[in-house]
């Protein structure tokens, strides 16, 4: 009897998670489906994810000369790398001061640097942009690129990770005679590979869709994102979703593309980033 209901519990359980699996799917299909659809046909009712007329028009007109497309793509290529790049030696020097270093403070300075995640990020959007606009950077690049290469929390995370690393290393290292930068670089980082890269996914993903930075900072179209770019596509001043669902399409490619390669690493990264205080 207990076996008959636990059969049943796991099979229950198992449409149930099925179900939420479609219904959480479901919006990429739906863009997916759109892309290649004329736009009288995206909001017919009944739905219908298989199209009627399948065109390929929406893709070949988003790479038109009309739109900044490329444009856009290179410059948020060329911001996440940047964020990404300057965010691991950044952060991961950070987290090294703070798990392995021993100074005055540093605990006091490690509370007050968590203390500053309570701060909602709308609340310094004025402020940045003031400073921003002293230093010359607003519709830059630079604008975004900057206020996003230290992170409190992925701090907060890989020092958790370099914590789990045994300290011994640490100490036969420094009895062999390397300085504290030789460790960080030849046995913590190479240590901690998980952890990083579960950080460049993450900073990925974020930095690929920023909205708010580049809509705020960014004023020319030729040097915007493609977050903000998106809702640019537009004909006789009235938004063409096809267009629209197309570019979102082409826009997750790279994110799917980094998951399918990170997730092993990213999911050993959550699982072991917290196991040691």
């Amino acid at each position: 009897m207990k076996t008959k209901k636990k059969k049943f519990g796991k099979i229950f359980l198992t449409a149930v998670l099925f179900l939420f699996g479609i219904a959480c799917i479901f919006p990429f299909i739906f863009m997916l489906s759109s892309s290649f659809k004329p736009l009288n046909e995206i909001f017919v009712y009944p739905i219908k994810l298989i199209p009627e007329h399948f065109i390929f028009t929406n893709y070949t007109e988003v790479f038109s000369e009309k739109y900044n497309f490329i444009q856009w793509y290179g410059n948020t290529l060329v911001m996440v790398f940047m964020i990404i790049v300057l965010k691991i030696g950044i952060v991961t020097l950070t987290a090294y001061a703070f798990a392995r270093l021993r100074f005055k403070g540093r605990d006091v300075l490690f509370l007050v640097l968590l203390s500053s995640m309570m701060i909602p990020p709308d609340a310094v959007i004025v402020p940045k942009y003031v400073i921003f606009k002293a230093f010359g950077i607003v519709d830059s690049m630079w604008s975004i690129i900057l206020p996003s290469i230290f992170d409190v929390f992925f701090v907060f995370m890989v020092r958790q990770f370099f914590l789990a690393i045994p300290e011994t290393l640490s100490e036969a290292a420094i009895i062999d005679g390397c300085s504290h930068f030789k460790i960080y670089s030849r046995i913590i980082l190479p240590l901690a590979k998980p952890a990083i890269v579960t950080m460049i996914l993450f900073t990925f993903i974020w930095a690929w869709n920023d909205y708010m930075g580049p809509y705020i900072f960014i004023t020319s179209p030729e040097k915007q994102m493609l977050s903000v770019g998106i809702k640019m596509f537009q004909v006789n001043n009235a938004v063409d979703y096809g267009l629209q669902m197309a570019a979102a399409t082409l826009v997750l490619v790279p994110i799917l593309i980094v998951f399918l390669f990170c997730q092993k690493y990213f999911i050993e990264g959550i699982a072991t980033s917290g196991m040691k205080n």
